[in-house]
């Protein structure tokens, strides 16, 4: 087992989905953990951190072509 140590955390609820957002570090990199909780059951996806710029550009891309407006930049 690889020791990991939460950088960030961030936790909500859509519908009756829990989803948990960590940040974390181990002796291997830096990484983003998503957890999805819901009707008993947990999902897990890794992001690297060296994929993280082009995930959350993709995420943003996908979630526009939706109809849902992109936060301003930061």
């Amino acid at each position: 087992m690889v020791d990991q140590q939460i950088i960030a955390t961030r936790q909500l609820q859509v519908e009756r989905k829990f989803l948990i957002i960590d940040y974390c570090e181990n002796s291997r990199g830096r990484f983003l953990r998503i957890c999805e909780e819901a009707h008993g059951r947990r999902n897990t996806v890794i992001v690297p951190s060296t994929g993280l710029d082009e995930f959350v550009a993709n995420l943003l891309a996908v979630a526009g072509a939706g109809g849902h407006e992109s936060p301003p930049p930061a």
